[in-house]
């Protein structure tokens, strides 16, 4: 597995993976920028710097997702989340067919390998409240702000 750190707004980004895909995505609060990149783990970096100058809105770098079945399952249905969208913690639960689930599925959210490549920070409380965000809620208010924009509003 090969390692590279790269500085984004929220902090320094700690990206792992190898020709299998990148397996970890993980947000530090600080850390040394890596100088030379590694080949592998190069198109998921530019990537991820087009998201953070809104230049893109997916990710199309090939991904090597471990975990539990369940895991699995929640992480697949955090990628069908749409960009600029949010789903509640009940929603995801009554998509993967259990509405009991709720507090399965938040584990499984919080152990997602790949932040914002798979976007448990789209899961919201269901009154609308940001709830439960391993990288601080500070820094998933500033990526749903991010994704959602304000838009310009007509003088005329």
């Amino acid at each position: 597995m090969e390692t590279a750190y790269i500085n984004t707004p929220l902090g320094t980004a700690k990206i792992v993976g190898d020709r299998e895909g990148v397996a970890q995505i993980s947000i530090l609060n600080e850390g040394e920028i890596t100088a030379h990149v590694p080949l592998v783990l190069a198109e998921s970096i530019a990537q991820l710097h087009d998201y953070f100058e809104g230049k893109r809105t997916n990710f199309n770098f090939k991904i090597n997702l471990q975990g539990t079945p369940f895991q699995q399952k929640v992480w697949q249905l955090l990628l069908e989340i749409p960009f600029g969208k949010t789903i509640s913690y009940l929603d995801l639960s009554t998509k993967l067919g259990d509405v009991k689930a709720i507090r399965a599925v938040a584990a499984a959210n919080g152990k997602n390998p790949l932040w914002i490549v798979v976007p448990c920070h789209r899961v919201i409380g269901k009154d609308g409240s940001l709830t439960g965000y391993a990288g601080g809620l500070w820094r998933k208010k500033w990526l749903l702000e991010h994704e959602t924009p304000p838009t310009q509003q007509s003088l005329f």
